[in-house]
């Protein structure tokens, strides 16, 4: 079990270092379905690593709409934030930042929206399943996952 969680975060981290990678590069951004290719592969990750028992699958749906919608939302602001500091394009600092303002809002609403749809499924996670969830936060796949792992402060 434990080789299969690490060869699916190893194939996360491998697609999304080679996607950011491609984009730093050449300069085109992430399409929408590689965006959507990345959130699929994060999201089965997490699914696999929990070892969902059927009473607690019932709330993983709430949980997948959450991630997806945050992901597409990402998406969204990224190539927004793209489009506004494209070459040739003159960049209005206040519109920069009020774009920004306004994009920490709405990641602030989303991230509650996830919290909400997490604390179910997190309360009622068995003491490996937590710390399966605390690995995969701690290296980044889902680290907005920490601050629902009751007793690992130092989830980072």
């Amino acid at each position: 079990m434990l080789r299969g969680v690490v060869g699916l975060m190893s194939l996360v981290f491998v697609a999304s270092s080679s996607l950011a990678y491609a984009q730093q590069a050449s300069g085109p951004r992430i399409d929408q379905a590689d965006m959507k290719a990345l959130t699929d592969a994060r999201i089965a990750v997490v699914k696999a690593a929990l070892q969902l028992t059927p009473d607690q699958a019932k709330h993983w749906p709430a949980v997948e709409d959450a991630m997806r919608t945050r992901a597409q939302t990402q998406y969204a602001q990224m190539t927004a934030l793209a489009d506004q500091l494209a070459p040739g394009r003159e960049v209005d600092p206040i519109a920069l930042f009020r774009r920004r303002t306004d994009a920490m809002a709405q990641r602030a609403g989303e991230l509650k929206k996830l919290v909400d749809a997490w604390e179910p499924l997190s309360r009622s996670l068995a003491p490996d399943q937590k710390e399966r969830m605390r690995l995969l936060a701690a290296a980044g796949v889902m680290p907005m996952l920490c601050p629902l792992l009751e007793g690992y402060p130092d989830c980072r």
